[in-house]
């Protein structure tokens, strides 16, 4: 099974991992008080109210999370979503608080531990609330890294800690376990989120190589709700949780926090539950722009956090001019309402393809290595329209080169007409097979389209540069900014460079140019090794809505067809190995680039400016 939503009864049964037996017999005794008594009792704490069956509610809760879990870890399902209430973040460990009863994030972690023997543990809390109860437990602990977002607005939003803001980063041995990124303005959208994960938590992430991620998923930070007043529409969520799927070998636990707009927070769960089961994130909408008030806390936390994390002191770079903050409290919550149903209704502009992947080989023998679930696609394009196209170059009037042109014509025609989302094409000629999917793909439905050409793979010299087309290559001479569309870089040399070039360029262009596809070509001499190659589609799945297309020009084994069809299919790819500093040379050819085309490109910004 590939995705678990929980619920039964016998989670009741599952013990509950807490320090203070009092506190535990004090909320079973709620289940006999009357309404006075509850009252009395409630008025304890902050933000709590109790009911006779908020203990049996409460220990559901923490059950279906730790079912999850085991689930998970022992491999009955890949990944999953615990619907569970009441929230749990921000609990402490023998005090109930804003709303929640048990910690049932914490809970789980310190489950997958005892019981797993899991080492590092990742906690990302996406609610607009910081879980300080999350903090308190693991602020001395180094095995469990905790991210959290909030809306913080310099202590003036509850729970009004200090303890919130950026420069709190644990305590002892977890100096740098604890990752807070506070937002002092309403009004964060979809860029502001993507920009947090690109620059400050996914760096950190691969560093630290987490055994299984935890999600704190509250939907209060989503578009809509009164409660964190942020412009974040539900398939933003979508994109977030592919971003996780690619650490932990794709092992995603999400449970469920606060959220308090029925429509938003319906549709924002929907995205996560799509998302899990592979299916791509409709494109982002809006303007993939940071507020000036998100880079400032962006700066900040990568600021704290630099000397705890070897990925952010080799991603620093300069500031540029930036928008400014984001809207007032009244324009997001003049504006919420018809926003929401205005992308609502866009949603469903984007069904999913009938073929989620599909794969053309040019050695039949080669599909006995794929998935089940990927096509192995045999059609091709008619003979004279593979014939005109194969005009343009010499190599595909070549029997092989031809015969695979025609093949990848017809998976293009494909992934543009909406019948197939991704695919992964062989051929013998990667250049020129390159050159005319991408002028076939602008001459018919695509208006923008990505490039990522890695290996002796050079810019068509008559390819007209009008912004329709953005071009990165990646094995360039040298790094070089030839234009706004048109980025050389060398080829990465170590897996921590290589993570630098992915998450601090290629995928902050990607989404800035919003294509309508992606073109991904491995040439002659690509040099990247094949979990490299693996991560690199899978992350290229999101900027489009995953609309991809591989190109590889390779003897066509069935592992690098199989390993990119199953990512291209929503499987993990294969980890890296361990984490590598970048050399200086990488580092500073990064840095260049971005200085380069960060006027350009906003979702390159770090920093907002002094």
């Amino acid at each position: 099974m590939r995705t678990a939503l929980v619920y039964h009864e016998d989670m009741t049964a599952a013990r509950l991992l807490w320090e203070d037996p009092e506190y535990v017999s004090l909320l079973r005794g709620t289940q006999a008080l009357d309404t006075q008594e509850l009252r009395a009792l409630s008025g304890q704490y902050d933000a709590v109210y109790f009911h006779p069956s908020t203990f049996h509610c409460a220990r559901l809760a923490v059950g279906a999370t730790l079912q999850l879990v085991d689930a998970v870890l022992m491999g009955a399902v890949h990944n999953g979503l615990a619907l569970v209430r009441p929230p749990g973040h921000h609990s402490q460990r023998a005090a109930a608080n804003g709303f929640c009863v048990f910690n049932n994030v914490a809970i789980a972690a310190r489950h997958a531990q005892q019981k797993h023997g899991l080492q590092r543990i990742l906690i990302v809390d996406w609610d607009v609330h910081h879980g300080q109860g999350i903090q308190y437990i693991f602020e001395d602990d180094p095995s469990v890294l905790y991210f959290s977002w909030h809306r913080y607005e310099h202590g003036r939003f509850w729970p009004y800690l200090r303890e919130s803001d950026a420069d709190a980063v644990g305590q002892g041995k977890g100096r740098g376990f604890t990752v807070n990124l506070p937002w002092n303005q309403v009004g964060m959208g979809n860029a502001d989120y993507l920009a947090a994960f690109l620059h400050v938590l996914l760096p950190v992430a691969f560093e630290f190589d987490p055994e299984l991620v935890l999600v704190s998923a509250g939907f209060d930070s989503a578009i809509g709700d009164p409660e964190g007043q942020m412009q974040a529409t539900p398939e933003c969520f979508g994109h977030l949780t592919q971003l996780l799927q690619v650490l932990a070998g794709g092992r995603v636990c999400a449970v469920l926090e606060g959220g308090y707009h029925l429509e938003s927070l319906s549709q924002s769960v929907c995205m996560v539950v799509r998302a899990l089961l592979g299916d791509p994130a409709p494109p982002l909408s809006g303007p993939m722009e940071p507020h000036r008030s998100a880079l400032e806390s962006i700066q900040s936390v990568r600021t704290a956090q630099a000397p705890h994390w070897t990925s952010l002191r080799q991603q620093d770079g300069r500031t540029s001019p930036v928008s400014p903050g984001g809207p007032t409290f009244k324009a997001v919550e003049a504006q919420a309402s018809a926003v929401l149903s205005s992308l609502l209704g866009q949603l469903h502009l984007h069904p999913t393809p009938p073929v989620r992947t599909a794969v053309t080989l040019t050695a039949p023998d080669a599909a006995l290595g794929l998935p089940p679930a990927v096509l192995h696609q045999e059609g091709s394009a008619p003979q004279e329209e593979t014939r005109a196209w194969a005009r343009l170059h010499e190599a595909l009037a070549q029997d092989t080169a031809f015969t695979a042109l025609g093949k990848v014509l017809h998976l293009l025609k494909g992934i543009l007409d909406g019948q197939v989302s991704s695919g992964v094409a062989m051929t013998p000629a990667a250049a020129a097979t390159l050159d005319v999917a991408l002028r076939c793909s602008l001459s018919h439905r695509a208006q923008r389209v990505l490039c990522v050409a890695v290996g002796q793979l050079d810019w068509p010299p008559d390819l007209a540069n009008d912004g329709r087309t953005l071009w990165l290559d990646i094995r360039g001479k040298e790094a070089a900014a030839l234009s706004p569309f048109h980025v050389s870089m060398p080829l990465p040399g170590t897996t921590g460079a290589f993570l630098s070039c992915v998450l601090a360029l290629v995928l902050p262009l990607a989404y800035g140019f919003r294509p309508d596809l992606v073109l991904m070509a491995l040439g002659p001499a690509q040099g990247l090794q094949e979990p490299q190659a693996a991560l690199l589609a899978a992350l290229l799945r999101g900027p489009a809505g995953g609309r991809v297309l591989v190109l590889v020009e390779q003897e066509p084994t069935s592992q690098l067809a199989g390993i990119l069809a199953r990512v291209l299919h929503g499987d993990a790819p294969p980890s890296l190995g361990p984490f590598s500093t970048a050399p200086p040379e990488d580092t500073q050819a990064l840095l260049y680039l971005r200085r380069q085309l960060e006027a350009q490109w906003k979702m390159l910004q770090v920093a907002a400016p002094s």
